[in-house]
């Protein structure tokens, strides 16, 4: 059933939610934990990387509401999981400071909560819009879906920020708690009656094995979850080396690196907006070369970025930051516009468990990217003693991995999309 408009912008509204608690579990305790409590930093990072891992769940969410054919209860549901594994993590903290196993027992219950909760609440999501939304309208739904997210992230972040000081546990626990409520809440009020009445399937949507037996048979899905693939695994190597490599080879400060991060946030956020608005102008057509030149165009900045490795200070860093991030902005929106019109190709009933596979691929690849990145750039500086070196050799990399996710884009994708886009 279409949803229109509204109703697209309903489900942003969750994606909002999940920005929202997501941005408590893996930033705001990542900093509490090395900060307030002063623990190693590998341990919120291997939190983080243990909640993404937990996300491979994520083909058995959709799966599972495509044989309820209701998705709106896995959404709420999903969200609820979220809101009770944030919280447990919070109130996890005091016991992880004070030593011994409880703390990090409850911690790992708590981001198995985290994960399972983003995976089933997001993947859901998005084999609803994929369901409801039109071909036309499946570029500007895939930014909306984004741009919601990162609105929840930005504003819980300013508030959260604002009322935190001066920290207490107690006090974290209570904002936490708030924020917790709200975006279960908002949740509940997006998706309230948006699915109409249930009609049942014609045909009862097969056993969880037999459908990804069927995307691993399908040759354009299996070729686009490689695309997902490496497209996040380049896309997420950056995101803990960017700060970092503006300080030890440009010599920023602190709150110069961070203005350039958001530099880079501005720059994706013009790129989705550019994508979803000329692919929507397109009828949704063309998403293959609007992912291809958003992919070619990262390349190209990731390139000129390794070029500034090793130029140093005097390299338009700010320029080449906000190119990247509009290019990145540009293939993102198109890629999920894409996966909208591939999952919806397999049938009514289907979209689920293909949002979810290629939902599990995306997280394998953010939780692999950041180590590699930042693992690769210790490594590389610790056998050749050049930051120079070590950070054009990463960026390199990032630059050969979007060149190929590029070619994976440019023409297997090409013909199911097409095929797709009438239905």
């Amino acid at each position: 059933m279409p949803l229109g408009w509204p109703g697209l912008l309903r489900l942003g509204l969750v994606q909002s939610a999940i920005g929202a608690l997501a941005v408590l579990a893996t930033s705001l305790l990542n900093r509490v934990m090395i900060v307030e409590y002063a623990l190693p930093a590998a341990l919120p990072a291997g939190l983080v990387a243990w909640h993404y891992s937990v996300q491979l769940s994520r083909p058995a969410w959709g799966h599972g509401s495509d044989r309820a054919r209701r998705r709106a209860p896995w959404i709420v549901g999903g969200m609820a999981v979220l809101a009770a594994g944030t919280l447990t993590a919070v109130a996890a903290l005091p016991l992880i400071a004070a030593g011994g196993w409880t703390g990090l027992c409850i911690a790992l219950l708590a981001f198995t909560l985290i994960g399972t909760g983003v995976g089933a609440a997001g993947t859901t999501t998005l084999a609803l819009l994929a369901a409801g939304a039109t071909p036309a309208q499946r570029p500007a739904a895939a930014a909306i879906a984004w741009i919601m997210m990162i609105l929840g992230i930005a504003v819980t972040a300013g508030v959260v920020g604002a009322l935190i000081d001066p920290f207490s546990p107690a006090r974290l626990l209570r904002i936490a708690a708030w924020v917790a409520m709200g975006a279960v809440a908002l949740s509940i009020i997006a998706t309230w009656r948006i699915e109409g009445a249930a009609v049942p399937p014609e045909t009862a949507p097969p056993p969880l094995a037999a459908a990804l037996r069927a995307i691993g048979d399908d040759p354009a899905a299996r070729r686009f979850t490689a695309f997902v693939f490496v497209s996040m695994l380049a896309y997420s190597m950056q995101d803990l080396i960017l700060e970092p490599f503006a300080g030890l080879r440009f010599g920023m400060s602190a709150g110069q690196s961070t203005s350039l991060t958001g530099v880079q946030h501005g720059g994706v956020l013009i790129g989705m907006i550019g994508a979803g608005i000329g692919g929507s102008l397109q009828g949704g057509a063309g998403l293959r070369r609007w992912i291809t030149g958003g992919c070619a165009a990262s390349t190209l900045a990731m390139v000129a970025l390794a070029l500034g490795a090793q130029a140093g200070p005097g390299w338009p860093l700010v320029a080449n930051v906000a190119l990247l991030g509009i290019a990145n902005g540009i293939f993102a929106v198109a890629a999920i516009g894409a996966m909208m019109s591939l999952a919806s190709a397999g049938g009514a009933g289907s979209e689920g468990v293909r949002m979810g596979v290629w939902g599990a691929a995306q997280a394998i690849a953010f939780a692999l990217g950041g180590l590699l990145g930042a693992g690769g750039v210790d490594l590389l500086r610790a056998a050749t003693g050049s930051s120079a070196d070590a950070f054009a050799a990463v960026f390199a990399v990032e630059a050969a991995l979007f060149a190929a996710a590029a070619l994976l884009a440019w023409h297997p994708v090409s013909a199911p999309m097409h095929k797709a886009a009438p239905a």
